[in-house]
């Protein structure tokens, strides 16, 4: 005759909200909560690292991108926000005087205020643009966008993240064109500006960036997602190498760069008005900003200058931008978000 095991005792005292469990199954619940975790949960908890993940490649991203090209940037800002004409020759010239001047550091004076504002930039434009990507869905499918609804979540993408860091764009460019003299550091200039401009001075130049922004933004990552999707549907590969993605990259920097520059042009003389010699009226609108430097330097020297060096430096920006961005979020994506779900 076979004896009868012992029943493991039941605990009475959470009736109300387990009913009567064991000792077994209480030690469980309260040492495994996850394995009664509802799917909403585990939902939640994907989502915010998706987002945690978003942010940290696409400051990484910006951030390498950024000072990968700082130097040509400054050059490119001192010609924008001048009457010299530029030329190839006069960029070069630019950028050795300034390392004669002010040393290896000097070539990148302003990139503190770069990467205070493209670290936070880039962060919000690339979740953004995941996020915008999200809601442009009309169902839970997977997979690339319409063309229309890729072009839309790249815009609005560089809308947001354009309008919460404009004012340290603008603070960017006056420490790019001007000596220690006349603004020592970050902090300096952020408080002599408001206390010599006001704070409105902050978002001078705000309505040419938004409008810059937007088919920039939009033709970027347009461009770039479609020529992943072609490469893809052509040679029958789901995963790109890095080449592929920084050409790919580059090819979407060109053309975002090309349609939008005289919008740059404009804005970095809003941004810089007064500070290299008198302040001029036609500097303080968009519209008269644009008709006078067209009047006074024409469209090719005026609205389109230094357009060649930003065939050079912007193709590398984005391409190494997106590159990284990519990489980095697809291995947080492998190593930090898919283990939630598997």
């Amino acid at each position: 005759m076979v004896k009868a095991q012992k029943k493991e005792p039941i605990l009475h005292g959470d009736v109300e909200q387990h009913g009567q469990i064991t000792q077994g199954e209480w030690y469980l619940r309260s040492h495994r909560r996850d394995v009664y975790d509802s799917p909403k949960d585990v939902n939640i908890r994907t989502e915010f690292k998706e987002v945690i993940s978003s942010l940290s490649a696409g400051a990484v991203a910006g951030a390498v991108a950024k000072t990968t090209i700082a130097p040509l940037d400054r050059t490119k800002i001192i010609f924008q926000t001048s009457n010299r004409l530029f030329s190839v020759k006069g960029a070069v010239d630019v950028l050795r005087q300034t390392y004669l001047e002010n040393g290896l550091l000097g070539l990148f004076r302003g990139n503190s205020a770069t990467m205070a504002r493209i670290i936070p930039y880039a962060s919000l434009q690339f979740t953004a643009h995941e996020q915008f990507k999200q809601l442009l869905r009309k169902d839970d499918k997977k997979g690339p966008l319409p063309p229309v609804r890729r072009f839309v979540a790249g815009s609005l993408a560089g809308i947001t993240a354009a309008f919460f860091t404009y004012p340290l764009d603008m603070i960017r460019a006056r420490l790019a064109i001007t000596q220690k003299n006349r603004y020592t550091g970050l902090m300096h200039i952020v408080t002599k500006i408001y206390r010599e401009e006001g704070f409105s001075a902050y978002y001078r130049g705000l309505l040419p960036t938004v409008m810059g922004i937007m088919p920039y933004a939009g033709i970027s990552f347009f461009i770039y997602e479609t020529l992943k999707n072609l490469y893809s549907d052509m040679f029958h590969e789901k995963k790109l190498n890095p080449l592929h993605r920084l050409l790919f990259g580059a090819c979407a920097g060109l053309f975002g760069q090309s349609v939008t520059y005289p919008l740059d042009i404009i804005r970095r003389r809003m941004q810089t008005d007064g500070i290299s010699g008198t302040s001029r009226p036609e500097y303080r609108k968009m519209l008269t900003t644009a008709k006078y430097v067209y009047a006074t330097e024409g469209l090719r020297r005026g609205l389109y200058k230094g357009l060649s060096m930003n065939w050079v430096k912007g193709p590398i920006a984005v391409g190494i931008s997106f590159t990284t961005f990519d990489l980095l979020h697809s291995f947080f994506q492998r190593h930090y978000i898919d283990t939630e779900t598997s």
